[in-house]
């Protein structure tokens, strides 16, 4: 999102983002949006997990069908997309050679357009397709907190009822709406357990996997 934001405001191009958080994208916003995220985060994150000794390919939806996707509402989102399908081939093939996937959120609809889809969304739907008993995504919040300003009133456990609840009551607002919907569409499709954590804090995918206590926020049925 930043770096997105980064490129447009070089260009001159306003960002804009609707009530529910997702990105407004014509088609100017579009071309910046795949250059970003295929041509530059895709390959940043590539190169970081090389440096650390892993072996990775960067990917987007295009690449070996990974994603098909379809249009959302272009009247008010221009061109954003919902994922329609995804074939986890590639992704398989992949990870038995050893080899890490790093997949960026674009994707092509059935006339070949470019879409930009949520990448939590994305990773949920990859997660499902894999039956993965874990989807974990790493953002720039602690987790899932009754008040926003206070990491104390973080909530490290709620079920997909709990979580319909905190949206109706306007706890979950903004971009953590598409995060915690993912989350719920992922372990309707059998993922085990949903967990949002905070990306900044050292070893905090270590943390959530290897601790009792975990990180974050976990939400299951």
């Amino acid at each position: 999102g930043p770096e997105i934001n980064k490129w447009l405001g070089k260009l001159d191009i306003p960002s804009k983002f609707s009530p529910s958080g997702l990105r407004v994208t014509d088609l100017d916003t579009m071309d910046v949006v795949e250059m970003v995220l295929v041509g530059r985060v895709n390959k940043s994150l590539v190169s970081l997990i090389q440096q650390a000794g892993g072996s990775a390919v960067g990917l987007c939806g295009k690449d070996a069908n990974l994603i098909s996707a379809r249009i959302r509402n272009f009247k008010e989102l221009g061109f954003v997309g919902d994922v329609t399908g995804v074939d986890i081939s590639i992704i398989e093939d992949l990870t038995k050679a050893g080899v890490i996937p790093v997949v960026a959120s674009v994707a092509p609809d059935a006339d070949g357009n470019a879409l930009n889809i949520n990448a939590d969304t994305v990773a949920g739907e990859i997660a499902a397709g894999l039956g993965a008993e874990k989807l974990i995504l790493m953002t720039d919040v602690p987790g899932v907190m009754l008040d926003k300003n206070d990491v104390n009133t973080i909530i490290s456990r709620a079920s997909i009822k709990e979580v319909r609840e905190l949206k109706e009551a306007g706890v979950i607002q903004g971009g953590m709406i598409p995060k915690v919907n993912c989350c719920v569409a992922s372990i309707a499709q059998g993922v085990k357990a949903a967990h949002i954590i905070d990306g900044r804090m050292p070893h905090s995918l270590l943390v959530e996997i290897m601790s009792p206590e975990g990180s974050g926020t976990m939400i299951s049925g």
